[in-house]
């Protein structure tokens, strides 16, 4: 696990800035604290941190081929490494090491292009071919590991395994694409393909780029996606056996390690699923971690302890105070940009702890994406079954209206809060959904946007990256659209970002078995109601696990980490939110409505109203502006 930089000259005409690439590269020293080179020639610079995982003596980076002709920086893990390593010397290729790195160069001299398909793994690479002046790069097939990249107006183009890395070359802009901002305040995370810097982009997942000497422009191509292309019609015991049989697997493939290996353990079906797994294959006692909370309406240590106990695990827990807010500024210097999830702050004790046992954790990440575990697919579902008994001709006036003169009742049981009900029912699946996950509706950041940068947007939307999505969407089975559409955003933009940031600030590497592209293939093609049953989500998953697991662990409500916004912003953290809520930095920006900024400020102060999401999100974005930008931002 690494972190990787580059510059490339596209015109081929200038040396690469040694300095500048120096700097790129020990921006990113936290992710590969063991070791770090630089590599230039003519034209082109590779730098490389490394993290020692896998053949810890000799698979020092950039690496070369035998001839010096092909070189790689790669950040990741090709779990079929040994595999390739046999097909390839087959082919004729001789290794010289026994790092998953060289499998990449040799099976670029393979295969090229398709080099991608073959590898099973984590992964984001950048390669480099001097017979044929091209520069390729490629990102896995769910994007568990990040890649940016900026292809500037001279011509150089420029990437790295975090956005700091780009923000240190001196030639890139800070100016904000208007749109990623509009992004950022509806998901609380800013989609792929954007950043919320104009210049530069991430690199989606399941997808490549080439470059090529002489050749100014980025050829990008989608090398992998979900199919959901239906399995064979099986019994559900079939799928039962069959799916254990393939979560075993895939554990079993990511768990080679030179250094001390364990797994996250929160207590839910996840990660204790994968923990039961790892129990049945090694012959040692599985490392889990996990964290508590001092107070009990958000602890689940219980659970984990109970896991735990079951498959003998050495168990290492921590307990954290509830009221853990002295890291907002920690996270923004992790992210680079704009990130709302407020559970970053307990991921960020989770992979801190882990790092004091291991160097290598297996996490659970996945699970509710690939099963429907998430509450808002049960309202989808149930939305949509509306939906279809009434025309859309009846359904948009109906329900709009209800949805414009219903009160929005914060404070109210959940059976009361039907503005947003009657407003999704409005809309069609793809618009509902979109309603429905946004931590600002479109009612609110219209109130929360000044009429300047409302202007800038020129009638851009945040539901146009869902739009985008679903027009692509190989399945138009409603439960299985709206994973689809989680899987090209909500996890890569929020859950993967989360964790590999939270992870790499303590030199963790984290793999997620259950994101395994195999796996998820073949999840993907199961019936959508042995995925969602009734109101039981994940549903088949929980099934196949009751012979590892108590119904206790697998069918307790769930609880995930949450953090008591709404308390700290009305007690702790009153005075910074209105400090930074209201701050010069913010509103010079031009991009806010300061009445409606106060206005959000007083009525959660008041208990009126519980805008703790969007103040959170509001406070990150000038938390982002302060730490990483200043006043660069123009």
């Amino acid at each position: 696990m690494c972190g990787i930089v580059g510059i490339f000259d596209t015109r081929g005409e200038r040396a690469i800035d040694r300095e500048v690439l120096r700097r790129m590269n020990e921006s990113q020293h936290h992710r590969g604290p063991d070791e770090g080179d630089l590599y230039l020639e003519h034209g082109l610079g590779f730098g490389h941190r490394r993290l020692s995982v896998i053949d810890i003596a000799t698979g020092q980076q950039p690496l070369f081929n035998a001839d010096n002709t092909v070189g790689v920086v790669f950040n990741g893990e090709i779990y079929n490494y040994l595999e390739l390593m046999d097909e390839l010397g087959k082919l004729g290729h001789v290794f010289r090491t026994r790092s998953d790195t060289e499998v990449i160069v040799y099976a670029w001299q393979q295969w090229g292009e398709d080099c991608v398909h073959h590898f099973r793994g984590m992964f984001a690479f950048a390669l480099w071919d001097r017979n044929k002046k091209t520069m390729f790069l490629g990102r896995d097939h769910v994007g568990v590991k990040p890649m940016f990249y900026s292809l500037l107006p001279d011509g150089h183009f420029v990437f790295g395994s975090e956005l700091k890395s780009l923000m240190t070359f001196p030639a890139l802009s800070r100016k904000l694409n208007p749109s990623a901002v509009e992004d950022y305040f509806a998901y609380g995370y800013i989609p792929e393909p954007k950043t919320i810097f104009h210049q530069a982009f991430k690199l989606s997942p399941g997808h490549t780029i080439t470059l090529k000497v002489g050749d100014t422009s980025v050829h990008q191509k989608r090398f992998w996606d979900i199919p959901f292309q239906p399995v064979a019609a099986i019994s559900e015991q079939d799928v039962e056996r069959e799916l254990v049989e393939r979560l075993r697997e895939s554990v079993k493939s990511q768990l080679k390690s030179e250094v001390p290996l364990g797994a996250f353990l929160s207590g839910g079906v996840d990660s204790s699923a994968v923990v039961a797994m790892m129990a049945e294959q090694d012959h040692e006692a599985v490392n889990t971690c996990s964290i508590a909370f001092n107070d009990p309406q958000y602890d689940e240590s219980a659970f984990a302890n109970q896991v735990a106990q079951r498959y003998k695990t050495t168990h290492y827990s921590e307990t954290v105070d509830k009221d853990d807010y002295g890291l907002i500024d920690t996270l923004a210097s992790l992210y680079d940009e704009p990130y709302a999830d407020s559970s970053a702050i307990p991921t960020y004790r989770v992979c801190q702890l882990a790092r004091k046992r291991v160097t290598v954790a297996l996490s659970g990440d996945g699970g509710d994406e690939n099963f429907a575990g998430y509450r808002r697919y049960r309202y989808a579902m149930g939305e949509q079954r509306v939906r279809s008994l009434l025309p859309m001709g009846l359904r948009k006036p109906v329900f709009g209206t209800l949805g414009k003169i219903y009160p929005k009742a914060d404070w109210a049981p959940q059976m009361f809060r039907a503005k947003t009900t009657f407003e999704a029912l409005s809309r069609d699946l793809v618009d509902g959904y979109f309603h429905g996950v946004s931590i600002m509706p479109d009612r609110v950041r219209k109130e929360l946007f000044s009429a300047k940068f409302q202007t800038e947007l020129q009638g851009y939307r945040a539901i146009q990256v869902m739009h985008d999505h679903a027009a692509n969407s190989p399945t138009d089975d409603p439960l299985s659209m709206i994973q689809y559409l989680d899987f090209k955003t909500y996890l890569p933009g929020d859950i993967l970002t989360k964790v590999d940031r939270a992870s790499m600030a303590h030199s963790l590497e984290v793999r997620v078995p259950l994101l395994d592209h195999k796996f998820v293939e073949w999840v993907s093609g199961l019936p959508p109601s042995m995925k969602l049953k009734g109101s039981e989500g994940k549903y088949i998953f929980k099934k196949s696990l009751q012979p590892y697991l108590s119904d206790d662990i697998l069918y307790r409500a769930k609880k995930g980490f949450s953090i008591p916004l709404a308390d700290w912003f009305r007690g702790p953290l009153r005075a910074k939110v209105r400090e930074s809520v209201l701050s010069p930095l913010l509103l010079d920006t031009g991009i806010f409505n300061e009445n409606y900024l106060r206005h959000m400020v007083e009525q959660h102060e008041s208990g009126l109203k519980d805008y703790s999401a969007s103040l959170w999100s509001v406070l990150m974005f000038e938390t982002f502006l302060r730490v990483s930008v200043g006043r660069e931002y123009h």
